[in-house]
């Protein structure tokens, strides 16, 4: 494994920048989407995931919420999170760009995170727009089969990205700024195959950043890479925390 030259880049860098995936959280006991075992071996992500399919049959959508969904903050965040936390309080990463909803970055530490596929921390009613916390969320869920609205009665949708919505454009300027200047871009535990997240690593190979990714398994940007390692991702924070 050449995590010695990682290293050596992470030790170069004014403007590091990590973008993280499912395969960050893999070790907090989250599955992933696309692995063996994973949510989409398990759920049918045309109709889980499906904004309009959502609203018109909710139901399948918070059997997997009440099973999973609400079930990541009882999750604790990993060596990995914990050492990208660390990153930024030593300012050495500028920040965090994450296509997880789990908020353990936030968690372990990271300040400066932009979740581009939102967040399980709320959700709203699609009607009135009232807000509802993930703990309130449960308890609704353990008395009923789909979580409505207890001011209008409207169907209440986590604060996550479905299938055909907009990245929330805010959140996606933001990464897509922070991407374009930095000079080292830390992919970590994402397939790249989800757009418009994946382009974000991308302009920063395009804009002259180092573009290195860590994953256990190949990605569609491994070619242009400028270095890659297949490798379990807590054996190379506890490489790099103990370096």
């Amino acid at each position: 494994m050449r995590v010695k030259e990682l290293w050596e880049w992470m030790v170069q860098s004014d403007r590091a920048v990590a973008f993280t995936g499912a395969g960050v959280s893999t070790d907090s006991g989250i599955p992933d989407f696309r692995g063996k075992g994973g949510v989409y071996e398990r759920y049918d992500p045309a109709k889980v995931f499906d904004l309009g399919y959502f609203c018109k049959d909710p139901e399948l959508f918070y059997r997997y919420a009440r099973e999973e969904l609400f079930a990541l903050m009882d999750k604790k965040p990993n060596i990995t999170h914990y050492w990208i936390g660390s990153l930024e309080s030593e300012n050495r990463v500028m920040g965090v760009i994450t296509q997880n909803i789990d908020m353990l970055h936030q968690r372990a530490g990271s300040q400066t995170v932009y979740p581009l596929h939102g967040s399980v921390e709320y959700s709203f009613c699609m009607e009135c727009g009232k807000q509802y916390l993930w703990n309130q969320m449960r308890a609704i869920l353990a008395d009923h089969l789909i979580a409505r609205c207890d001011q209008c009665k409207g169907l209440i949708k986590p604060n996550i990205v479905f299938f055909g919505e907009m990245l929330p454009q805010k959140i996606f300027e933001a990464s897509w700024n922070l991407g374009s200047q930095c000079d080292l871009m830390l992919v970590m535990g994402s397939s790249l195959q989800v757009y418009p997240a994946a382009q974000i690593p991308l302009v920063a190979k395009e804009r002259g950043a180092r573009l290195v990714i860590i994953n256990r398994e190949e990605t569609p940007f491994d070619s242009i890479a400028d270095l890659v390692i297949h490798a379990p991702l807590a054996d190379i924070s506890a490489w790099m925390i103990g370096s």
